[in-house]
């Protein structure tokens, strides 16, 4: 295996009351408070936000899952530093409301730390 290059997000570069989200095992940079479009989401472990993009991740297979809001395709989506779960892709939304999710991310509150 390679040497892995993380990417540092910097909040003062961002909107002055922006924070990063990390990993909560390694403290690897995932995503700022500005990249947030929704707080109102539920993952396997409670509370999830809906991001817009996110960094230092790889992504796992696509499938096909069945949640509250009807069928998507997903994928995991991992740490690239620790390789932990720390939410997941949308891929597909089969529901014509549910199409702005679509290349959008998802992670889950107790994966994640705000520093």
């Amino acid at each position: 295996m390679g040497v892995i290059f993380k990417q540092f997000l910097d909040s003062a570069s961002c909107n002055t009351n922006s924070k990063v989200y990390c990993c909560i095992i390694c403290n690897t940079h995932l995503s700022t408070t500005d990249d947030i479009i929704s707080k109102a989401f539920q993952g396997q472990h409670g509370k999830a936000y809906l991001f817009n993009a996110v960094v230092n991740i790889f992504q796992g297979p696509a499938e096909e899952r069945s949640m509250t809001t009807g069928l998507h395709t997903v994928r995991d989506i991992h740490c690239t530093y620790c390789q932990t779960v720390v939410g997941w892709r949308y891929d597909k939304a089969y529901e014509e409301s549910q199409k702005y999710k679509e290349g959008r991310y998802i992670l889950e509150h107790a994966l994640i730390s705000c520093i």
